[in-house]
């Protein structure tokens, strides 16, 4: 195909903060009706290159040409004229309004005397809908919703504004797998209808599902554009990490998994609200207990009270054999335990605040001198577990939001395992990192475990459950359907089973 097949060029884009070159010379194009892939590590210039496309940034150097002509994009609003819309990784919704009001959000349809027509707003959002192929209630509290509804509705909100080219940010790492799948029947109608895809996802088996063709970034430089018929996924896989990654999803017998002997964490009865029922289950030193179930299992409800965030309504918890009362993250956090939450930039940083001030929030005993702060030693501190958890950012003192999402979820991950906890609760740990940053991760697990640490991990990637649990507890409706050692697994689709109850 020649160029004149392209909807959106964009020609030696280059771009770089406060004198750090974060794109150099990049070009990359999308045709017309394609999914065209976007991948590369965290920090390889991904967001940055969309983002430039969006409007939120401008070029340095280079041009945008959109149907044949160079275009000026100088903001978000020049993008949506010029027919780009993007499905964003955070959703952009406001909970409160109906799924009609957030399409229309800022473009609301007027009626008579200028005032908001909001019956015209249910009308058009049926239109999108039915043009989708999706059944959604214009009118429903986007509050009352599942992530599935909060994700056709973000993509009904850029069709309504005539989007020709849909930028999508890891759209399925808040879903369910058959969610998943709708989402990916969505996308092969929306491609038959001539509308062009740019999909940034870190998940191969989408990329190979959905994608025409794919362009690697690495170091801000681009590497490759290939169709996906032209290349493996161990290249793509090697491309984006700059090296071979061999059996890291494999899982790896350790010798030293106490089998036997004191429990270091027991829960007996535990009843926390509608989605924690009589769970029962005990975790020893040096093991890794994964937690499976679809979503609304209560997977996360039983992190959540573990760590004492959702109060506990009845059952007990031991740690070491002792009775202990976990009625607040801070008594948690007294007794050993530390949580990494779901939600990184929800739950786990405050945005605006910089790489430093995140690492040292719950580690402030430490630096303490008498009643005042002791800012040497929580420069010298934070210093140390950026080494340590090899943070990549260019001054302790920049805002965490400006971090990419792998680099985020390692501060989230440092500052907790500053606190030295003996029990560790992950919830989706790898959710929206590279695979290079997620191979750290899961090695990261397992030396946690090797050093003696109870962990428990809850993912919905099935392959990463895998390669690191010793045991996998199977939950469903709130309670503990199955407790399967992770010998007794053979594979993916024997856990996919039990996960379904069959």
């Amino acid at each position: 195909m020649n160029t004149a097949d392209n909807v959106v060029e964009m020609r030696s884009i280059s771009k770089g903060f406060n004198g750090v070159s974060v794109l150099k010379d990049v070009s990359f194009d999308v045709r017309k009706g394609e999914v065209h892939a976007l991948a590369g590590g965290n920090g390889a210039g991904k967001s940055t290159l969309m983002k430039i496309l969006q409007g939120v940034y401008q070029a340095d150097a280079g041009e945008i040409v959109i149907g044949g002509k160079p275009a000026t994009i100088n903001s978000i609003q020049d993008a949506k004229a010029a027919g780009i819309g993007m499905v964003f990784q955070e959703f952009s919704l406001v909970p409160s309004l109906t799924v009609a009001q957030n399409i229309f959000l800022a473009a609301e349809p007027l009626g008579m005397g200028g005032f908001i027509d909001d019956r015209a707003s249910v009308r058009r959002a049926k239109e999108v809908f039915a043009e989708m192929e999706v059944d959604v209630d214009p009118q429903a509290e986007v509050s009352r919703l599942g992530t599935a509804y909060w994700q056709l509705t973000e993509i009904a909100k850029a069709l309504s504004q005539n989007a020709q080219v849909l930028i999508m940010d890891e759209p399925t790492a808040s879903l369910a797998r058959h969610e998943s799948e709708a989402l990916f029947e969505l996308i092969d109608r929306l491609k038959q209808r001539g509308i062009s895809i740019i999909y940034i996802s870190h998940r191969m088996d989408e990329v190979y599902r959905l994608a025409d063709r794919i362009t690697i970034l690495r170091d801000g430089a681009r590497l490759l554009t290939e169709p996906l018929t032209a290349v493996t996924p161990e290249q793509i896989v090697e491309g984006i990490v700059g090296k071979k990654i061999e059996g890291q999803l494999a899982y790896r017998e350790r010798d030293h998994v106490a089998h036997e002997g004191a429990p270091l964490l027991e829960v007996r009865g535990l009843n926390a609200g509608p989605r924690v029922r009589d769970v029962s289950f005990s975790l020893r030193p040096g093991e890794i207990l994964g937690l499976a179930g679809l979503m609304g299992s209560g997977r996360t409800e039983l992190a959540r009270a573990l760590f004492g965030i959702d109060r506990r309504e009845s059952g007990e918890i031991l740690i070491r054999g002792e009775k202990v009362n976990l009625n607040s993250p801070q008594q948690a956090i007294d007794a050993g335990v530390a949580l990494i939450p779901e939600d990184r930039r929800a739950q786990g940083l405050v945005l605006d605040h910089s790489v430093r001030d995140n690492l040292l929030l719950p580690l402030l005993g430490q630096i303490t001198r008498g009643p005042f702060l002791d800012s040497m030693k929580g420069k010298d501190l934070s210093s140390s577990l950026i080494k340590k958890f090899a943070v990549k950012v260019a001054h302790p003192n920049r805002p965490v939001r400006l971090l990419s999402g792998g680099n985020q979820q390692k501060v989230v991950i440092a500052k907790w395992l500053g606190t030295d906890p003996d029990i560790l609760i992950l919830d989706e740990p790898t959710a929206g990192v590279d695979i290079g940053t997620k191979s750290e991760i899961l090695d990261m697990i397992r030396e946690l475990a090797s050093a003696g640490k109870a962990v428990i991990v809850i993912s919905s990637e099935y392959p990463e459950l895998l390669a690191v649990s010793d045991r996998v507890l199977v939950l469903k409706d709130g309670s503990v359907i199955r407790d399967i050692p992770r010998s007794d697994i053979a594979d993916e689709e024997y856990l996919q089973l039990a996960v379904q109850g069959v």
